[in-house]
């Protein structure tokens, strides 16, 4: 996706939880804020957008949004269990209506046979209790898979949650 399609994948994002009076916010890992950024790259987002979290380390997983170490230790920190722990805990952090959550592995390093590079986790809090998860495995290099994490997120987000049926 351009810098160009992910600008109005943003609008729309934003104009929809504007006509909701709704608000998100990120938890983001190996996207490094960059949701956070197409988000806030629209002006007006401050109306939508409450805060981000870039929980890059377990350490800030656990102290920011309140991921369980135990739940770390167990499943690693690119797992479902976690991107839901991310999610609420961003959510309740930022008090927003919706939460996006990204974790997974960028490359070129830190893959394996069961997580190879591209392995990402993502997590989506709406309202109530409503979390829904989704795993890709995409391909390219570093930043190509970070790209097509953010363009997956704010998709996602809006298929989910946000559009009109």
């Amino acid at each position: 996706m351009t810098d160009s399609e992910l600008m109005q994948l943003s609008q729309r994002v934003g104009a929809a939880l504007g006509e909701q009076g709704a608000t998100v916010t990120t938890a983001e890992s190996c996207t490094g804020g960059w949701v956070a950024k197409v988000i806030t790259d629209i002006a007006g987002s401050s109306a939508w957008f409450e805060r981000g979290f870039v929980t890059y380390s377990n350490d800030a997983k656990q102290q920011l949004i309140g991921v369980d170490g135990a739940t770390l230790d167990a499943h690693g920190a690119v797992s479902e269990p976690v991107v839901i722990q991310m999610a609420r805990g961003a959510q309740y952090a930022a008090g927003a209506t919706y939460a996006i959550s990204v974790s997974g592995i960028a490359g070129p390093d830190g893959g394996s046979a069961e997580k190879p590079v591209g392995t990402v986790w993502f997590g989506f809090a709406g309202p109530g209790e409503t979390v829904v998860t989704r795993h890709k495995v995409f391909a390219g290099n570093r930043e190509a898979v970070r790209r097509q994490a953010t363009a997956f997120a704010l998709t996602t987000l809006w298929q989910h949650f946000l559009q009109k049926t």
